[in-house]
């Protein structure tokens, strides 16, 4: 095998990665090239993004109209907020963190077990995007699962370490509950009323557990923990142990954007408005772009919880938005039609599912 820093990408596959290895370089097929990540337009310095009480919707009704007024203005201006007072205790938080960690703490023989790149698996461990498959790899390790409903699903994830299912499954329920509460809010800015999605989502609806973990890079300047992307979900709810997450601002430059550093805040929680819900607004609310930058010293471990309605439930643009002024601009879709986008295109190199469903004039 090759050690140069010339090794193609088909040298690390699954269980032989370059991050799982630990290599003290970034091997070329990890070096995102500069026509793609244009590094010299970010801006990295820490500011202040959209941070929201959530607490309040329980409150009178005027503190629920300017929670909801502040939801309709974060998901407009960067479709992404983060929310305070959510009512999950942090030892909930901190335990689902420490029990991801030691998950990929475990030899090897025992993550493989979990190895698969069929993206339509319930449960599979593996690296990049899809391994030995996409032309640019990248610096993280994840197991994938399904959640909802978790009796259906928790005897096939992890019995090691010990306390995996009892952790994370007491995390996947917290965050459902405040997932179907978000979602409320989402649909009653939009004017639909909070019950418009609440029995599709409620029962039927889909939660896909990503537990991610970013290495120490040796380069962090070089590669990614993951490439500029939108997720497929109606919201995504993150937890993170570090920084590394950065969203792409449409409205900054006049409109021609830039990227934010979000800082992070224990106990805070991050909401992504996924492309399901740029669909249901007509456009009004916009998908947020995001990436994941890399620490040269410390593993980054986060848990995103994606929310959406159920594997072959279609999300379309309501009647109640459709106008002469303002024509249906998506296509329906299901999380089935993403998984099938997502096996014949290549993520890493800029292919969007959102760009798929779009309407031209």
């Amino acid at each position: 095998m090759e050690n140069e820093k010339g090794a193609s990408s088909s040298t690390f596959k699954m269980g032989n990665s370059a991050q799982e290895r630990s290599l003290p370089y970034v091997p070329h097929c990890y070096a995102v090239p500069p026509s793609y990540e244009p590094r010299d337009a970010l801006d990295s310095k820490s500011e202040s993004v959209p941070t929201i009480d959530i607490s309040r919707l329980k409150g009178s009704d005027d503190e629920r109209r300017g929670v909801i007024q502040e939801i309709r203005l974060a998901c407009q201006s960067f479709g992404f907020f983060q929310i305070v007072n959510h009512g999950i205790d942090q030892s909930i938080l901190d335990d689902a963190l420490a029990v991801a960690k030691g998950f990929f703490e475990l030899p090897a023989k025992e993550k493989n077990k979990f190895m698969s790149n069929d993206v339509y698996a319930p449960v599979r461990y593996t690296t990049s995007l899809k391994d030995g498959v996409d032309k640019t790899q990248f610096w993280r390790i994840f197991l994938k699962h399904y959640a909802h409903p978790l009796h259906r699903w928790i005897h096939l994830w992890p019995q090691n370490p010990p306390e995996y299912r009892e952790k994370i499954g007491k995390f996947c329920e917290e965050v459902r509950i405040l997932s179907l509460e978000i979602m409320g809010a989402i649909t009653e800015s939009l004017g639909l009323g909070r019950d418009y999605l609440s029995s599709r989502m409620g029962e039927n609806g889909m939660q896909v557990m990503a537990v991610n973990c970013y290495p120490p890079c040796p380069d962090p300047k070089t590669a990614l923990g993951l490439p500029p992307h939108s997720d497929y979900s109606c919201i995504t709810i993150l937890l993170q142990n570090l920084t590394g997450l950065e969203i792409f601002d449409l409205t900054a430059h006049d409109g021609s954007g830039r990227w934010v550093h979000v800082p992070e805040v224990k106990g805070v929680l991050k909401v992504h408005i996924g492309d399901h819900v740029e669909v249901l607004s007509n456009g009004l609310y916009k998908s947020v772009i995001h990436k994941v930058t890399l620490n040269e010293e410390k593993t980054r471990i986060s848990l995103a919880s994606l929310h959406s309605l159920g594997m072959d439930d279609k999300m379309s643009v309501p009647c109640q938005l459709v106008n002469d002024e303002n024509p249906v601009r998506y296509r329906e879709s299901s999380f089935n039609d993403f998984l099938g986008f997502l096996v014949k295109n290549d993520i890493s190199q800029g292919d969007r599912f959102i760009d798929t469903l779009r309407i031209k004039d």
